[in-house]
């Protein structure tokens, strides 16, 4: 069996899932980890601070015809991080799940990219209520999951909706993030919506600027600001990703529990 863990991070958009994505990945990288981000946002903004710009994604290169190599489509990034984007299809137009599908059994086709790393770590938008984005778990990509949300209702209700999808997936949620919006008795409301879905909050990410001026020079915060403490934070769930936590089905709230929850 292969010894290659293949991850998930999913979450309401706008809740930091690449920022997340792509320091965990600088921050394997610094620890020696071999690493492949996979960027699944038809926004195509998973990789930017890890490689420094936009690259080109792997559906405008199928669409736009022509021999593509393993160069055209995996980058390289902050030590070594191989990274690549998988696109979308036009607005209102296909399914971006879908194209996931396509892209990764085309990029399996032209690079090995997949197989010689210690880490592929999916940034996936949105709600796995969308069967589309639902695909890498159905195509057996995905063994463990990871709900990122803050204590705000909108971003708890999308990942309660998260874990409605993986229980129905029948797959593993390895724990929960909490990327702070300094919400009201946060920390205490996530580890309670960790908690009653059977799972445990595994890192807490407070607000912090140095994040946003890292993200306007297009560096993660591991290389731009390696000696601060949210540098450290990304460290520390990086190893908790790595570790091999026995990551479990969740169990999905009630709207009513949910609700009940979030009142302070």
């Amino acid at each position: 069996m292969s010894s290659i863990k293949h991850v998930a991070i999913y979450g309401k958009g706008g809740i930091g899932k690449s920022c997340t994505a792509s320091n965990i990945a600088a921050a394997c990288a610094d620890e020696g980890h071999r690493v492949l981000v996979v960027g699944c946002d038809p926004k195509s903004d998973s990789s930017i601070t890890l490689v420094g710009h936009r690259i080109p994604t792997m559906m405008e290169l199928i669409q736009g015809g022509g021999e593509i190599k393993e160069e055209d489509v995996v980058f390289q990034g902050y030590k070594g991080v191989r990274c690549i984007e998988v696109g979308g299809p036009e607005p209102g137009v296909g399914c971006a799940g879908r194209g996931i599908i396509v892209a990764i059994d085309f990029l399996r086709k032209v690079s090995k990219a997949m197989e010689e790393v210690d880490l592929v770590l999916y940034d996936v938008p949105g709600d796995i209520v969308c069967g589309g984005f639902s695909a890498p778990i159905r195509k057996g990509l995905v063994s463990q999951a990871y709900i990122i949300t803050s204590g705000e209702y909108m971003p708890l209700y999308a990942g309660n909706n998260i874990s409605k999808g993986l229980k129905r997936l029948n797959t593993p949620l390895a724990g929960v993030i909490c990327n702070s919006r300094e919400a009201a008795g946060e920390r205490e409301i996530v580890e309670s919506f960790a908690r009653e879905l059977g799972s445990r909050l595994v890192a807490f990410i407070p607000k912090d600027p140095i994040v946003q001026e890292c993200e306007r020079r297009a560096v993660t915060a591991i290389e731009g600001a390696p000696d601060s403490k949210i540098a450290e934070v990304y460290r520390a769930l990086a190893r908790e990703i790595m570790s091999g936590a026995e990551p479990r089905v969740p169990k999905p709230l009630s709207d009513e529990r949910l609700l009940e929850l979030t009142r302070t």
